[in-house]
């Protein structure tokens, strides 16, 4: 049994809106923006179709609104060996949501359980209430990626509630106890992406970690420039030529495949901003990027994960999902 006598059946990252199909149309429209402004502004180093595709590709297009410093961003400060600890009983957690397993939840303070799961009232009952909407041993939960910067965990994980899904938790820790949670989840397409990747192959383990400052540094700046504020002359600087790794399940691997889904998406016609960096958090040579924004006249959130390689972008792995109206929130703690 679990929380309030609940056995584990639905995990953290629980949809508030059913996002299926919104993955094509979003990156149809980002193509669409983006295609109409690059050519005047990338650098000789790329090509305006490729450059054009990258931006919108990648993670988004050019905005009008500017990024804020994340309130939540760690400074990487914390001890190793309490990392790797908090990184095992996060990963015990996310665990125990499908096999049931009562120990782990220990780990959540039961007087301070901040949620931001919008469908979740806060602290332990709200947690519990969310559970019980599954039916018994129904849930799949199973960590892909589990990484720790500061008193922040967070982790990509394989999900299975009412179909197939993939999300990213993100936990924060006090006093070696978790007091707060952030979410985003998308459906899991049944198909590999035109390059055979899925949302969650891939390298796992961190490298590079005495580099975590300076590759979060990277990354933030890539997604202040380029999708928060549409500066495609930039883009060159954060990617080596044609070396790009991509799990968005529309698109190829490399500059030539993001060129190739330009034509394929650009008719799209919708509206996509990035507005706001919410959250920077990396170990390592892996760095995740929480955003607001809107697609489509709705409110939307971006949580995009980048492997760095030798200073460059190398690989990237994403989930949308969509912001329900306020009057649908289970608590008043926001999305972010």
């Amino acid at each position: 049994m679990g929380i309030l006598g609940t056995r584990f059946a639905k995990p953290f990252s629980c949809a508030v809106q059913d996002a299926a199909g919104l993955e094509v149309v979003m990156y149809s429209q980002r193509l669409s923006q983006v295609s109409r402004q690059v050519s005047s502004q990338v650098s000789s180093q790329v090509s305006p179709l490729v450059s054009g595709a990258l931006a919108a590709l990648i993670l988004g297009c050019g905005g009008a609104g500017s990024s804020a410093p994340s309130p939540s961003s760690a400074s990487g400060s914390k001890d190793p060996a309490m990392s790797t600890t908090a990184k095992q009983q996060v990963r015990a957690l996310l665990t125990s949501i499908e096999t049931g397993e009562p120990g782990p939840v220990a780990v959540i303070n039961p007087n301070k359980y901040i949620q931001h799961n919008l469908a979740a009232a806060d602290g332990l009952a709200g947690f519990g209430a969310l559970l019980q909407q599954l039916p018994k041993g129904s849930a799949r939960a199973r960590p892909v990626r589990v990484f720790a910067d500061g008193d922040f965990v967070f982790s990509h994980t394989d999900y299975d509630f009412f179909g197939p899904k993939v999300g990213f938790d993100i936990f924060r820790f006090e006093a070696g106890k978790i007091v707060e949670h952030w979410d985003n989840l998308q459906d899991k397409p049944a198909a590999a992406n035109p390059s055979g990747r899925t949302m969650l192959d891939g390298p796992t383990e961190a490298t590079e970690l005495d580099r975590t400052e300076a590759n979060k540094a990277l990354v933030r700046a890539f997604v202040d420039d380029v999708l928060v504020n549409g500066r495609m002359a930039a883009l060159p600087r954060y990617f080596d030529g044609d070396s790009y790794q991509q799990h968005n399940p529309q698109v190829a691997d490399g500059l030539s495949g993001l060129g190739a889904a330009l034509e394929a998406f650009a008719r799209g016609g919708l509206t996509l901003k990035y507005d706001r960096i919410h959250h920077v958090l990396g170990e390592g040579n892996f760095v995740l990027v929480a955003s607001e924004g809107t697609f489509g006249g709705r409110a939307t959130s971006f949580y995009d994960l980048f492997r760095v390689a030798d200073g460059k972008i190398a690989e990237h792995w994403d989930t949308i999902e969509a912001i329900p109206p306020r009057a649908q929130w289970k608590n008043a703690n926001g999305k972010f």
